[in-house]
């Protein structure tokens, strides 16, 4: 008998649902898998017209309905936790804004079961409106929390060779993930606290510790609406997240290496926000960390994820970059900065081998 299926489509927040889910729900309807399929919603800050809208649009979906906006990550975990209490065995989580293959789901289950050590699956990502361009082939890690696409706005046909396998990657993009239940009863949902951006990468981290894996299926191909440059001024979450992943992830000797870079990344960071006009927004991240209430936070979460660690960071760092790569933010200082940083990694790499941290 197959597998259940629950695809979580991220939650609808305001116009998103006019905007995008008409497609992504007839992708959803394509699917060749032979199993049940249920399609659950979140609707943040719902009202009768968003009700109406998404009713009209996918009248087979479960909705879970917010009165109020608390944010992608909760959006997501209220779906999850009802898809999770009516039995289905497999979670996908599918961005609003998106559009799937007909194998898709099929490929995904095909992967996630050849290995009982896969923890999430990610699908092939391509740009919607270029779909000879790569949104994201997984995400990978700076090793002071910045996260970026691997081979973003690269064409497939350049590097589709080396890609005929499954393959490791850091972390899978929020907009394509894949879990069997038990993978998310173990390590535990998206962390809440993150509001949006950065929760996918502390969940990939969270899911390697536990000793499982993080792999990109090339076969299960997904078409990405967004771009990234509608974004770009969310910084102030970005930056608040990726410090909050390193806390909660690294061991405390890996913290203490990276110390150093942190601080002068620190400085300038706060010279790049005076010159970008994101200073004040540069204030309020560091305002979030002299918090006593957040340092509970970060402590409880630090505790979740380190009871979870099966492997040591010497296992792990080897996947974290040295060099932060961005396209759209194409700065020379970060150029410049790069193959210091690349440099630094490398030494506290060896460091961390040497004394088998």
């Amino acid at each position: 008998m197959e597998k259940k299926v629950a695809i979580i489509i991220t939650p609808n927040y305001k116009n998103y649902a006019k905007k995008y889910l008409g497609d992504c729900i007839e992708s959803i309807r394509k699917q060749d898998y032979k199993g049940e399929i249920k399609v659950f919603i979140t609707d943040n800050e719902t009202s009768a017209e968003s009700f109406q809208l998404l009713n009209k649009i996918a009248p087979e979906a479960e909705l879970v309905l917010n009165k109020t906006n608390d944010g992608f990550a909760k959006g997501v975990n209220d779906s999850i936790r009802q898809a999770l209490m009516l039995g289905f065995e497999y979670i996908a989580i599918i961005n609003i804004h998106t559009t799937i293959e007909p194998n898709y789901i099929s490929e995904l289950i095909k992967v996630t079961e050849s290995d009982s050590k896969i923890g999430v699956v990610q699908g092939r990502m391509m740009l919607y409106a270029e779909k000879n361009k790569i949104s994201s082939m997984g995400n990978a890690t700076h090793f002071l929390g910045f996260g970026y696409c691997v081979h973003y706005r690269d064409e497939w046909e350049k590097i589709k060779d080396s890609y005929k396998k499954v393959r490791d990657i850091f972390y899978p993009s929020g907009s394509s993930m894949f879990f069997k239940r038990e993978v998310l009863e173990k390590v535990g949902l998206l962390d809440e606290e993150y509001w949006m951006y950065n929760e996918d990468q502390e969940i990939g981290w969270r899911i390697w510790l536990a000793g499982l894996r993080c792999v990109l299926a090339p076969r299960a191909v997904m078409y990405n609406k967004y771009e990234f440059q509608r974004s770009i001024k969310k910084f102030y979450w970005m930056d608040r997240n990726r410090i909050n992943a390193i806390l909660q992830c690294y061991r405390l000797p890996t913290l203490i290496l990276i110390l150093p870079a942190f601080i002068l990344m620190e400085l300038g960071l706060i010279l790049f926000s005076l010159k970008t006009g994101w200073f004040k927004d540069k204030m309020r991240v560091w305002k979030y960390f002299l918090t006593p209430r957040k340092w509970a936070y970060i402590y409880v979460a630090r505790k979740r994820n380190q009871a979870l660690r099966r492997v040591k960071d010497k296992d792990i760092v080897k996947m974290i970059s040295g060099r932060i790569w961005y396209q759209e933010v194409g700065d020379i200082k970060l150029r410049l900065v790069n193959p210091v940083f690349d440099l630094y990694w490398k030494i506290v790499e060896n460091i961390i081998k040497i004394f088998n941290f």
